[in-house]
């Protein structure tokens, strides 16, 4: 208790009201009185959010001392490791935008599940949905973001798998300390999920008073600037450029629909490869798990394709003839955009 006083303290003397709920059923206590307009927000540890919640974290990278927002650290957005990711970058120009960032741009961290949530994002994208994306630092680019974009905070906004953004979140807050005590950052954020009202933001055991009185002055931020408000209107915008349908799409990957997925390929065993061929040039942004399924979607093509991984993620390699006519296949399949 003596660092939550502390932290509180400290978020007092920066300008934050913060008060300390504590006895019984503490949580009981602080939902009344979210309930009861008594307070507006609150700050707590282990807060059971329902499926389609989780939580946008805010770290400073030590890169550039950049603030990031981590999309997301707690709960689970979907049961659907793709889905989440989608619905988790909305909450992060949620919480970006609440928090003063008036136009939030937003990388996909290089995890399971990357390339097909780009594809979902950019398909968002085109129906009108206004999303920015940011550019990797390094020299190919891209929307999808390594480890050095995540030191640099290369966009506003990282998105990721909770369990991933958990990790980062505690990497980033206590690497100076040996793990035992994060002492930067806003901890792990509030949750977000569409039609959720209730401000609650997460801190973990070992957050000490700087990153508790960060989690006060996050919540402050998140109030003064209508948070509910934005919530609705980046839902409703999404929503109106075809969320649902994509994430529907994401789900039911047998479709092809205009979310861009790709279609169930045949079995393996029904398609037999093109004569073998050099093969030099790489083609990449496939999501690892369908790696294999591209280059068999190529070989009904007529096209000899081979499998690998290279040094920022899988690629499909093909005969430099038959590279460009490989991309258009690929991308009317929806395996890349």
């Amino acid at each position: 208790m003596e660092t939550i006083y502390e932290g509180a303290s400290l978020a007092e003397r920066k300008g934050y009201k913060a008060i300390v709920i504590e006895g019984e059923n503490v949580h009981k206590k602080m939902e009344a009185m979210l309930a009861s307009g008594e307070i507006q927000g609150a700050v707590t540890m282990h807060y059971p959010f329902p499926i389609g919640v989780s939580t946008v974290g805010r770290v400073v990278t030590p890169g550039r001392g950049k603030e990031l927002y981590l999309a997301t650290t707690t709960g689970t957005s979907s049961v659907d490791r793709v889905e989440g990711m989608v619905k988790n970058a909305i909450y992060g120009i949620i919480a970006a935008k609440a928090s003063g960032v008036a136009e939030p741009t937003v990388g996909i961290a290089n995890v399971d599940g990357a390339r097909q949530a780009e594809i979902a994002l950019l398909t968002l994208k085109e129906r009108g949905y206004d999303i920015r994306f940011a550019e990797s630092h390094r020299a190919d680019g891209g929307i999808v973001m390594r480890g050095n974009d995540l030191l640099t905070a290369a966009s506003d906004i990282m998105v990721m798998d909770p369990l991933t953004g958990n990790l980062m979140m505690k990497l980033f807050s206590a690497y100076t300390t040996g793990g035992s005590y994060e002492s930067t950052g806003y901890g792990y954020g509030p949750g977000i999920g569409e039609g959720y009202d209730k401000l609650i933001l997460i801190i973990s055991r070992a957050s000490g008073a700087p990153v508790i009185a960060g989690a006060v002055e996050y919540a402050s931020q998140l109030v003064a600037n209508n948070w509910k408000g934005i919530a609705k209107d980046e839902f409703a915008k999404a929503n109106k450029a075809g969320l649902k349908e994509i994430l529907e799409n994401v789900k039911c990957r047998a479709k092809s629909g205009d979310a861009g997925l790709p279609k169930a390929p045949d079995a393996p065993a029904e398609v037999v490869a093109p004569p073998k061929e050099i093969v030099t040039a790489e083609i990449h942004g496939i999501e690892v798990m369908d790696i294999e399924d591209a280059a068999i979607c190529l070989w009904k093509e007529g096209i000899y394709a081979e499998t690998g991984m290279g040094c920022t993620g899988p690629v499909v390699l093909v005969n430099e003839a038959n590279e460009h006519k490989s991309k258009e296949i690929l991308a009317a399949a929806g395996f890349i955009k």
